[in-house]
């Protein structure tokens, strides 16, 4: 018996290219959900209310410190027991967007950090608005810095995205899984899910590379 079967694996290509888009599509999803549930939370974070700070910090660490497989079984799972149902995507790309949403925060945080104290006060001296100063001083320094943990952030949302079989979105692992448990043959699908996941990561790795370079040059 032949380790690989050539044709098996032609026939559960298909199969594993509509998990590959599910896939990408989950991750862009939760992606841009994690940028907003990020900005959200330093808000939060950062708020001059010391309760609303607290509750900020206490969100965060909550979202950090619960498995990604936990925060996905309460949306889909338990949420339905108090009126909230949710398709098995939407759940993902949610659970993706508040779990990483944390991670996001910090980063966040990290690249306002990174401003040196003295373009904060010459922000209060030239007396702009906190809008203005964020969009036309603060954040266009701070955004460089950023790319590469937001990179980092995207490709491990990737990567994460195979928990998201366990409530039965057709992403490329559960595609991978179903193929073999119908043929008793898992190597093929298997090992095809997972140079699918290196492809794509190394494709937004590469990405990330080449935004960083190009916008470095605007400094």
């Amino acid at each position: 018996m032949e380790l690989i079967s050539w044709s098996f694996a032609i026939e559960v290509l298909p199969a594993l290219l509509r998990g590959a888009v599910v896939t990408f599509l989950a991750t862009v999803g939760g992606f841009i959900a994690s940028l907003a549930v990020g900005a959200i939370l330093l808000a939060l974070y950062r708020a001059p209310s010391a309760p609303v700070a607290l509750a900020g910090r206490s969100i965060i660490e909550l979202l950090r410190s619960t498995p990604l497989l936990i925060q996905v079984y309460f949306l889909f799972f338990v949420l339905p027991d108090v009126g909230v149902i949710l398709k098995p995507v939407t759940t993902g790309i949610i659970a993706l967007g508040l779990y990483h949403g944390a991670y996001v925060a910090e980063a966040y945080r990290a690249g306002l950090d990174s401003i040196p104290r003295g373009q904060w006060d010459a922000v209060e001296s030239l007396r702009f608005s906190r809008y203005s100063a964020l969009r036309f001083l603060i954040l266009p320094q701070a955004i460089i810095p950023l790319i590469p943990a937001l990179g980092n952030t995207f490709i491990t949302m990737l990567k994460d995205t195979p928990i998201l079989a366990a409530i039965t979105v057709p992403e490329m692992m559960f595609e991978a899984n179903d193929a073999g448990s119908q043929s008793f043959r898992y190597i093929e699908p298997i090992t095809m899910a997972a140079l699918g996941y290196l492809i794509m990561s190394a494709f937004a790795a590469a990405f990330v590379h080449m935004l960083q370079r190009n916008l470095g040059r605007y400094r």
